[in-house]
């Protein structure tokens, strides 16, 4: 997951690339963008400290190698909100130091349940996410999908990332865990006020 600055992998073998030249012109709707790359910027942060919260205590485990895969493709989302963040003039969210704190949290209180925990929360998040980039995909279609083009092909594949997510929690026993309709449910209503205070904060 090695990629050179400014770009991302691609199926194929090609990458995405963002110019940084559009954010300098002035035919953005401004608030929007603010807003979208904002909240994708914490949320994307917060997914590295969920995965470094279950990697801190499913490391060693047998689900320990799944687990740093899904980790690495989140790095690498965040690294590319890192450089869109400053290619677009936006400031992060105020909240991330309390991210900081409650992803890990999230991260290590599931995978202290276990794998079944930790694949529980992968799913909860994940599925809120991937609902979360889709209202994004659309917010940016209605506004112009040409102008936004290099941001849709962003937000599509880290869209695609997060459902490949999603479905490796499922098929690793996430529906088997300890309560898992209330877990699911209390995490998902997290993630809701999560985005909602980061998009504005």
């Amino acid at each position: 997951f090695v990629c050179p600055a400014g770009a991302r992998a691609a199926p194929g073998g090609g990458s995405l690339r963002l110019s940084s030249g559009r954010a300098a012109r002035g035919d953005i709707n401004k608030p929007v963008i603010d807003r979208i790359l904002r909240v994708d910027h914490a949320g994307e942060f917060g997914a590295n400290r969920i995965y470094a919260g279950q990697m801190a205590v499913l490391g060693r485990s047998s689900v320990g190698p799944l687990i740093q895969q899904m980790w690495n493709q989140e790095k690498d989302h965040l690294k590319k909100f890192n450089e869109l963040m400053v290619a677009y003039r936006v400031r992060p969210t105020v909240l991330l130091p309390f991210w900081n704190v409650a992803g890990f949290v999230l991260g290590a209180g599931s995978a202290l349940l276990g794998k079944k925990g930790a694949m529980a929360c992968t799913v909860a998040v994940e599925e809120s996410i991937s609902e979360h980039y889709n209202n994004q995909i659309r917010t940016l279609i209605e506004e112009d999908p040409e102008k936004y083009k290099e941001l849709l092909q962003v937000i599509k594949q880290f869209r695609d990332d997060e459902q490949e997510h999603h479905d490796i929690g499922l098929e690793h026993d996430a529906e088997a865990a300890p309560a898992y309709s209330v877990l699911k449910t209390a995490i998902q209503l997290g993630c809701k006020v999560a985005i909602f205070l980061s998009e504005r904060i």
